[in-house]
């Protein structure tokens, strides 16, 4: 099988515009978030407390978004890695060869 007959790998889909419009969104959501908090009407104990959960949220989004993206590379590996191996079954097979 030639290069050209295999199925291409997948394809990023996000675009730059995408990327800078994700990031300025985190950094104004989490701005508003801060500013908010530091002029709460509360006591100082109850703002920091919830500028820490913030912080604890804001941290915990990260590791799942990171969790999610690195078990769906994983698949993506073992899919090409399958794949591979098909390929190469398929490419030493020869069906007219006399069994053994």
């Amino acid at each position: 099988m030639s290069s050209s007959d295999r199925s291409p790998g997948p394809v990023p889909s996000t675009t730059a515009a995408f990327h800078l419009q994700a990031v300025a969104s985190f950094v104004v959501s989490l701005a508003a978030v801060t500013v908010g908090v530091l002029y709460l009407p509360a006591d100082p104990w109850v703002r920091a407390f919830l500028a820490v959960s913030v912080l604890y949220v804001t941290t915990s989004a990260f590791t799942l978004a990171k969790t999610v993206r690195d078990k769906q590379e994983r698949l993506t590996v073992v899919n090409r890695v399958d794949q591979a191996r098909l390929e190469k079954l398929l490419a030493e097979h020869d069906p007219f060869r006399p069994a053994a």
